[in-house]
């Protein structure tokens, strides 16, 4: 996972204010060009080589965050590992490509397409004659059909974690030959190209008991370039091999050895030797940069202003330098000058590396609980939203790392994907005094009696909020990507708002004490637009809601003190995972805090653990505002919908919200996804999503703010592996340069 947010195939799979009809959808930003869905703002960043100039041999070494639990990627507990294994050594029919859009993979597939429409959908396969399971046997039908079975969701005995898409199969069978596959649907289904990505043999998935646990721990039947030689769990390490009845391009690298490495200890293990290729966040990107420079590497943390003495004796604390323990300052310095010569000898072996950037395929979002409270109110949500420079929140985090600073326009894509589009316009931009205007019409007023509020430090765990909020009884399932990070902290109580420090943490602390001045009203670009069919219409109404009432008067002074209604202030739980590596969400969480505080908005910060960020809080819906991560899918209407259905009551009384833990949707919203999943017009299901992106940016349940950055460590020899951004590793071509042989410069992501 990357490092600094929650978060889509291997693990993915409220009461709405607008009604049939009434939301007029603004005109998408951007439309004016052919494509809207532009191309990636970020090349991915893998010193590319020909093959030519691959050394034959050599082991690489890469990190990953742990050995998983199962190598059946359809499976609940599925994680980033299971899917990196199954690229190696499992078929895909497609892949995807640098743009983040499907490709066929040629090593499969000879062709694939519709063959029918009438009366019933028909894909048809044609697949490589050459391609065959580790054990001889030919890739066929059998396989196909024995994965439809299992993950049709006809059968409860095989535990699978999605079925979206088979669930609409009803039928496999062998075409004119042995080569080709039918299958036909019983319903249309536009993602067809999602299917039998990864295919794993009839072996595994032929019955409920080796689908379960057949391939947990093990996988002894593949179809890749790569082969599992060996799972190691004592010394956490996967080694993968060539496959000896690879027909494809020969693998360059004799072995890959997947080791498991905690993130905030991998710029020391890449120093060691230990590894070649990790991950890494931007602290030991800094590291590593300044290594390369020839200096002992940026020493300011995440927050500046830090100087190198202070940075040592922080970093060798964090390695064993205890000075608190110390019996004397002599035996203290000792240690903090040991620690020293152990900072310069890592700078020193850092400079074999080199940081390789690119944006991952995710993107981070502000998310508002409107389940209940304050932000039930689409009013305040849009408050909020109007409230936010989400420019200046992008650069925060990604300014600093070279990268490009580019607001996220979709919730259902990425720029370069053809989903994309920007539909920020149906909420509007940044605008102070729209935002204290929403406020005002919603019954938030300045001043007035509050009730006092007692002053107490947040518990840890789940326990941390439930005298406030309550249970929620809440049916969520397993999707998002990760909190980043890994450490074992323990939960903290933080306060933000009207400039405090964080580190003031002698209780919560609510926005809005301090008298300030309102800010500026911000950029008044608020186009109100249509956007009916992708086409431009411009000087109509916006959506209802999305802008308060005309005549309805910002109130004067409205940022000069907390906002009041029904005796209570109006305080926002914003709730931030305290791991190592969430620094950048941090500082974002500082920025939102003090732009929300401009117009009357208060927050109350709480830090928990990684462990019960997302369990404890984001699941079970106890928080208000959070910033976690979505994967973003080459199938937007089959991966995408579960995020944002509208939650609806499940037959015990509880509230089913699949993967939408905001639990804001709308009934127009599902109807768009229903509509883009069923016709196999490309064209209008790309209208279809982006139609359906525009409701979900006015219905303000989340905020897309930026492209996560994908920082890689590489030792400098290491070629066609590194920062992948969209694309598919492709794992034959990597290896290590040949001596003597010479690459073009990384592309730039400026």
């Amino acid at each position: 996972m990357s490092h600094d947010g929650v978060g889509l195939r291997a693990v993915m799979r409220s009461v709405a204010f607008l009604t049939a009809g009434a939301l007029a959808v603004p005109a998408l930003a951007g439309c004016g060009t052919d494509d809207p869905a532009g191309r990636p703002l970020a090349p991915q960043d893998i010193a590319r080589a020909d093959r030519a100039q691959v050394a034959e041999g050599g082991t690489l070494r890469w990190a990953v965050d742990a050995l998983p639990e199962t190598f059946n990627a359809f499976q609940s507990d599925a994680d980033a590992t299971t899917t990196r294994v199954a690229q190696a050594v499992l078929p895909s029919m497609y892949r995807l490509d640098a743009d983040g859009r499907p490709a066929r993979n040629p090593d499969y597939l000879e062709s694939a397409g519709v063959v029918e429409t009438e009366p019933k959908q028909v894909v048809l396969y044609r697949l490589n004659q050459q391609a065959v399971w580790s054990d001889g046997r030919e890739i066929g039908a059998a396989d196909f059909a024995a994965q439809w079975r299992a993950l049709s969701g006809r059968d409860s005995a095989y535990w699978t974690a999605r079925n979206a898409g088979y669930d609409r199969i009803e039928k496999i069978e062998r075409g004119a030959n042995d080569l080709e596959v039918r299958v036909t649907f019983g319903r249309p289904y536009a993602d067809w190209q999602s299917l039998f990505s990864p295919l794993y043999p009839k072996d595994v998935m032929g019955t409920p008991d080796s689908f379960n646990d057949g391939a947990r721990r093990k996988l002894k039947v593949t179809a890749g370039p790569f082969a599992v030689k060996q799972v190691d769990r004592e010394k956490d390490r996967i080694r993968l091999t060539p496959n000896p009845r690879w027909w494809g391009r020969p693998a360059k690298l004799s072995e890959i050895v997947l080791t498991a490495v905690p993130r905030e200890k991998r710029a020391a293990a890449l120093a060691a030797g230990d590894i070649d290729l990790a991950e890494i966040d931007p602290a030991a990107a800094q590291r590593i940069d300044g290594a390369a420079q020839g200096g002992a590497g940026p020493l300011a943390g995440p927050g500046g202003g830090r100087t190198a003495a202070k940075a040592l004796r922080s970093w060798a604390l964090a390695h064993g330098s205890d000075e608190d323990a110390a019996e004397d300052e002599t035996h203290a310095r000792r240690k903090l000058s040991q620690a020293i010569a152990t900072w310069e000898r890592q700078q020193k072996a850092l400079r074999d590396f080199e940081v390789r950037k690119s944006l991952e395929p995710a993107s981070t979002q502000l998310a508002l609980n409107g389940a209940d409270g304050p932000l039930a109110d689409e009013r305040v949500r849009r408050a909020v939203a109007r409230a936010l420079d989400r420019e200046e929140l992008v650069e925060v985090v990604l300014k600093p790392l070279g990268l490009p600073a580019v607001p996220v326009g979709s919730h259902l894509a990425l720029s370069g994907q053809e989903a994309y589009a920007d539909g920020s316009g149906a909420l509007g931009g940044q605008d102070t005094k729209e935002a204290q205007a929403l406020l005002a019409d919603a019954g938030w007023v300045p001043g007035g009696p509050v009730e006092e509020r007692k002053k107490t430090e947040k518990a840890a765990g789940s326990e941390g909020e439930k005298g406030e909020k309550g249970e929620k009884g809440e049916k969520g399932e397993k999707g998002r990507k990760g909190d980043d990070g890994g450490g074992d902290r323990s939960e903290q109580g933080a306060r933000s708002g009207n400039g405090r420090s964080e580190g003031d943490d002698d209780g919560t602390y609510i926005v809005g004490e301090d008298d300030k001045a309102p800010g500026e009203a911000g950029r008044e670009d608020h186009v109100r637009q249509l956007a009916q069919d992708g086409k431009r219409s411009v000087g109509q109404q916006g959506p209802p809601g999305a802008y308060a009432p005309q005549g309805t008067a910002a109130p004067a002074g409205a940022a000069r003190g907390a906002l009041a209604k029904d005796g209570k202030a109006l305080t926002l739980r914003f709730v931030l995972p305290s791991g190592a590596g969430s620094e950048p969400l941090h500082a974002v969480a500082a920025r939102i805090t003090r732009m929300l505080d401009q117009v009357g908005i208060g927050t109350e910060i709480t830090k928990v653990s990684d462990e019960s960020y997302f369990k404890d809080h984001i699941a079970s819906g106890e928080y208000d505002l959070a910033l976690y991560s979505w994967p973003a899918s080459a199938y937007p209407a089959t991966d995408a919908r579960p995020i944002y259905a509208k939650p609806v009551p499940a037959a015990d009384g509880s509230l089913s919200v699949q993967q939408n833990y905001t639990r804001v949707g709308t009934d127009q919203v599902d109807q768009l996804f229903d509509q883009a999943i069923s016709t196999l017009d490309a064209e209008e299901e790309r209208s279809l999503l982006r139609k359906a992106d525009a409701r979900i940016w006015a219905a303000a349940g989340s905020i897309p703010l930026y492209q996560r950055p994908q920082l890689t460590a590489a030792k400098k020899n290491v070629v066609n592996a590194g920062a992948f951004g969209f694309q598919t590793p492709v794992y034959e071509d990597m290896g290590f340069l040949k001596k003597g042989a010479r690459i073009a410069a990384s592309p730039s992501a400026e």
